[in-house]
């Protein structure tokens, strides 16, 4: 099950057989004293997925931007988000509402994949162009430490002679 999840196992047990029984989510956020939050993220996945809810999935299923933006554009036609997620065998009818406030605030391109990690810069393109003074010093400074090197490689060859 999830980890992030307010409710126990035990807790998360007697509610799954609360809902069985025709118990509402709030209904059973009361009687356990918890969070009715939380049993009622609990509940919209015991709609879709039934006796199952409490078997956690083993991997993280990854979503095509077409099959995002069917499902999207189902549920903004008016299909219900439920029978929705469980015909696209969805873990949690939260992900078409996930899907849909991208889609609301970013257009299609929310739903498409992201790169993962920081961008990557492209150094060289960054650089700002060197004036011709600063071109001049940097210049300089090469020239003069060429300079020293070759009076101390001299220097060496003096001392080797002697």
């Amino acid at each position: 099950m999830f980890k992030s999840s307010s409710l126990s196992e035990e807790q998360r047990e007697v509610a799954v057989a609360l809902f069985e029984t025709g118990w509402g989510a709030k209904a059973v956020g009361t009687r356990l004293g918890v969070s009715p939050k939380a049993t009622g993220r609990l509940y919209d996945r015991w709609r879709v997925r039934g006796g199952t809810t409490l078997v956690a999935k083993p991997t993280k299923r990854v979503f095509s931007f077409e099959f995002k933006l069917d499902a999207v554009q189902r549920f903004l036609s008016g299909e219900n988000k439920v029978g929705l997620a469980r015909e696209l065998q969805l873990s949690s009818p939260k992900l078409i509402d996930k899907w849909t406030g991208k889609y609301r605030a970013e257009g299609e391109d929310g739903l498409r994949a992201k790169p993962k990690g920081r961008p990557t810069t492209n150094r060289d393109s960054e650089r700002k162009p060197e004036s011709e003074l600063q071109r001049l010093r940097r210049e300089n400074e090469r020239l003069r430490a060429e300079v020293a090197f070759l009076g101390k490689v001299q220097a060496l060859r003096d001392e080797e002679r002697r």
